[in-house]
């Protein structure tokens, strides 16, 4: 049987690799799902709001930490299901500490929007 080897051949391998492994997240993690219209909303309301570059900028740093918490979240339960099915009060600890991670950088998103935004939405209102 051949061994089956891990490293890419090139950019474009790693890149379809890379492609596999996020359509895996969106198919199986709610959350992701969530975040991702969360997402379109953000971007809608920057538009609607006329935010400027450097506020969208802002916008889409923050988007970018929120779901990179939520792929590396979604790759250690992964890894550590792959390791046991059985319950482990260890590993329970470690998946609710990766999404421990995700819940503060999602936090921190909800007060850059408010930030960014609410002087803005105010100023429309007055």
């Amino acid at each position: 049987m051949k061994q089956k080897r891990w490293k890419n051949k090139n950019f474009w391998e790693a890149f379809y690799h890379s492609l596999d492994g996020m359509k895996y997240a969106f198919q199986t993690e709610r959350s992701l799902k969530i975040e991702l219209v969360c997402t379109i909303l953000a971007i809608i309301l920057g538009i609607v709001f006329e935010l400027n570059y450097l506020e969208f900028a802002v916008v889409f740093i923050t988007i970018g930490v929120v779901l990179l918490a939520e792929f590396l979240n979604t790759a250690i339960e992964v890894m550590l299901d792959l390791y046991s099915q059985e319950y482990n009060e260890k590993i329970k600890l470690a998946k609710d500490i990766a999404s421990g991670a995700v819940l503060i950088v999602s936090i921190v998103s909800v007060m850059v929007g408010i930030f960014l935004l609410l002087p803005k939405i105010v100023n429309k209102l007055i």
